[in-house]
């Protein structure tokens, strides 16, 4: 049977970096909703293209397109076996357009790890981050340097920081993230599938604890 996990945690918490390492350690797909909206729009899919209607009228997105996306890349051969959602669900009700998804393949969430941590962190880790322009590898000025200063140490292009990387915003985007996120948190706890977890621990304390929680529910489902 499909295993699928949801991933939660702030801005900051180490979801994205657990999310590829869990997905190259289970054979899971790492599904980022923000990968999907960025393949959509450059690809100029019929989604994409609706999509971005919506942003450049400086509308929001709308669930049923977000949904549809997330939809189309679930169907795709390679998640047959299930996937690691990262990004996606952000409301409770995208939590139950996903259940629905879910149940039309006889499947369902499977577990939803919360990865923590205090806010003196978070700020911290996001306030020295740097991206490349050409590939998006992330450098922390702090715990991930590069080699070179404002280059890419695998692709050799220019490093910048994102404005919601900025320290004078970091504070704002946790706290809207802990706004949105709490009734889906709430969710997803009273459904006995929450599974919170310290984000401060070293990165291959998470992914222990992770990996461990997966391979309980895959043992259960034998």
């Amino acid at each position: 049977m499909s295993t699928y996990v949801v991933l939660l945690g702030p801005p900051g918490a180490g979801k994205g970096t657990q999310a590829k390492i869990l997905a190259r350690e289970t054979g899971l797909v790492h599904v980022s909703s923000g990968d999907l909206f960025r393949e959509h729009l450059s690809q100029q899919t019929e989604l994409g293209k609706l999509a971005r209607s919506y942003m450049d009228r400086g509308e929001l997105v709308p669930d049923e397109v977000t949904i549809q996306m997330i939809r189309e890349r679930l169907e795709r051969p390679d998640c047959q076996a299930g996937a690691i959602l990262d990004g996606f669900p952000r409301t409770t009700v995208q939590a139950d357009a996903l259940e629905a998804l879910l149940q039309e393949h006889h499947a369902r969430v499977d577990l939803v790890p919360l990865i923590t941590a205090p806010l003196e962190v978070l700020v911290d880790r996001l306030g020295g981050r740097w991206t490349c322009r050409a590939q998006g590898h992330v450098y922390h000025e702090k715990y991930n340097p590069p080699r070179q200063p404002g280059r890419c140490d695998i692709d050799g292009s220019e490093l910048y920081q994102r404005d919601d990387d900025r320290s004078e915003t970091v504070q704002r985007r946790i706290q809207v993230y802990f706004e949105q996120t709490a009734p889906l948190i709430d969710y997803y706890r009273q459904r006995g599938v929450l599974l919170e977890v310290d984000g401060t621990q070293p990165i291959e304390a998470v992914t222990a604890i992770l990996l461990q929680a997966i391979q309980a529910v895959r043992t259960a489902r034998v």
